[in-house]
């Protein structure tokens, strides 16, 4: 059983590292609260597809690895009870 918990708390902190690096180099891509009052259209080629550029992948991975600290989280909180 120390061996489940050694080796999640390690990808844990992992995990952690990484999530913490993707969201600093991430770039502000939204207008907030301004575009939805003003109107702007984001219906062009690139608002698309922008899950195939860098920052689209960098915004998927950034979820998979949020969800991954949450599942970890739990895990370990119940590992540790």
């Amino acid at each position: 059983m120390e061996i489940i918990k050694n080796i999640l708390l390690v990808i844990y902190v992992i995990v952690t590292f990484v999530l913490i690096v993707l969201t600093l180099i991430q770039t502000k891509d939204e207008s907030g609260a301004s575009s939805t009052i003003t109107g702007s259209s984001t219906n062009n080629f690139y608002n698309q597809n922008k899950g195939r550029t860098k920052e689209g992948r960098m915004k998927k991975w950034t979820i998979i690895l949020g969800v991954a600290f949450a599942v970890l989280a739990v895990a370990l909180s119940i590992f540790y009870i």
